[in-house]
């Protein structure tokens, strides 16, 4: 299987994250996104988070409500196993680069999309790959739904 973009983004603050057909990104972040914690989100290292439809395709299966920019994504790609990311990896789409950096730990803000608020589903410390990816810019550009990917570790 291919893997390819399936979900794009943003949120003038918080989640969840409305879809978008384009997403525009650059060394400091995607346009039209904003954070309300910079503290712990946003910057540089930090420009683009990263989800893997699979984790909310098994999440489904197991009773959680969490659905496409739910847990503040900006995108979501499909064709991946999980575990196929990790810190250091590049993402290549055709028009960006990315490189993951770290995981993206979860919080209370995002609970409403699990069941029971157990939000640390994805908590890569609990759950290794089961979990969010945020990545600095390498290359700007443009990323559209359906865009092929590919990753190189």
């Amino acid at each position: 299987m291919l893997a390819k973009v399936t979900g794009l983004h943003t949120s003038d603050g918080g989640v969840p994250k409305t879809p978008v057909e384009l997403l525009e990104v650059t060394f400091s972040g995607c346009v039209g996104d904003k954070q309300n914690d910079l503290k712990h989100h946003g910057g540089i290292d930090k420009a683009v988070c990263i989800l893997q439809q699979e984790i909310i395709e098994q999440l489904n299966q197991e009773g959680h409500p969490i659905t496409a920019g739910s847990t503040g994504e900006n995108i979501l790609i499909h064709g991946l196993a999980i575990g196929d990311i990790k810190p250091g990896s590049v993402i290549k789409f055709p028009d960006v680069l990315l490189m993951i950096t770290q995981d993206a730990p979860p919080c209370k803000t995002i609970k409403e999309s699990f069941l029971d608020g157990y939000f640390n589903a994805i908590s890569h410390i609990r759950s290794p790959n089961n979990t969010r990816w945020y990545a600095k810019v390498i290359e700007e550009g443009s990323v559209r739904l359906n865009d092929s990917i590919e990753v190189i570790n």
